[in-house]
């Protein structure tokens, strides 16, 4: 047998065994979704590391203002401003400052940002570097809505929340979606979430809190550790539908970013009546990325 031919069919069988250990290694990783690392989003097309101080960056950053419809539909107790008392940069962090003070008919104030019409996207990787406040009745928060959202009332236009923190469980946080049929309006279904427990305090120093996404996931990571993967199947209407009735997968668009510190509400409930302010979110950077391929 020549032997060229010989060399050829042997790198040949070496190419099928490499192949066939990766495919068994993608379904393991499928089967065991909670272990795998996904990074596959590697292309940096946004950041801000917050290293210019006073007003955040005008070109990525705008502000939600006031009351919102009924506490911003969660009975919350803050009036949002865009005051450098709310909201400033300083020595390379992002302040979101909770103020105890009466205002436009308010006893709180503080503030929420947001990339709305400034920076929206599909898919990829968003993560950001933030230390939560101490206090009870705090609800900082890092997540996205769909970039439609003045076209699509909510939950039909898509929530994703990345982070969500509340003093009751000081060691934990939680990655939620919203969307229609699993909003926490519907009864019994409520939306759907996973908490995790890093077994430490998460007001007593900085974590990394991200998401990767694509068309049919949302896997949620802190501190690089994947801790839940959510997918149209899990997007169960009605637990007991005998019919396994699913609702809309609405996460297949662009989402801007939102950063906020509400006070009290459904999810922390109030200060306590002896709670010290003013607190504050500290935010050293937020970055967003995208896979090579796109």
């Amino acid at each position: 047998m020549n032997k060229t031919k010989t060399y050829k069919i042997k790198k040949q069988s070496l190419l099928f065994m490499s192949f066939l250990l990766v495919a068994v290694l993608v379904i393991y990783s499928c089967e065991t979704d909670e272990k795998q690392t996904v990074a596959t989003f590697n292309n940096l097309v946004m950041a801000d590391e917050f290293d210019v101080n006073g007003v955040p960056n005008p070109a990525i950053w705008g502000y939600d203002t006031g009351t919102g419809d009924n506490g911003w539909g969660n009975q919350e107790l803050q009036f949002y401003t865009d005051r450098s008392e709310n909201v400033t940069v300083r020595n390379g962090m992002l302040l979101i400052t909770a103020q105890k003070e009466n205002y436009q008919n308010s006893t709180y104030t503080s503030a929420r940002l947001s990339t709305k019409g400034l920076f929206e996207q599909q898919y990829g990787r968003f993560e950001a570097r933030i230390k939560v406040p101490s206090g009870s009745g705090l609800w900082p928060a890092f997540w996205m809505l769909g970039a439609d959202s003045d076209q699509v009332v909510w939950p039909q236009v898509g929530e994703i929340d990345i982070m969500e923190y509340r003093r009751q469980e000081p060691t934990k946080i939680s990655g939620t979606v919203h969307g229609p049929g699993y909003s926490g309006l519907t009864n019994p279904q409520g939306q759907i979430t996973k908490s995790y427990d890093l077994e430490e305090r998460l007001d007593e120093g900085f974590h990394i809190f991200g998401i990767e996404w694509g068309p049919d996931y949302i896997n949620y990571y802190v501190d690089d550790v994947l801790y839940n993967q959510i997918t149209p199947a899990d997007l169960k209407v009605t637990p007991a539908n005998s019919t396994g009735e699913l609702g809309e997968w609405v996460f297949n668009k662009p989402f801007y970013i939102i950063l906020n510190l509400a006070v009290g509400g459904t999810f922390p409930g109030n200060p306590d009546s002896d709670e010290i302010f003013p607190q504050t979110m500290l935010v050293d950077y937020v970055r967003v990325y995208k896979s090579n391929n796109n």
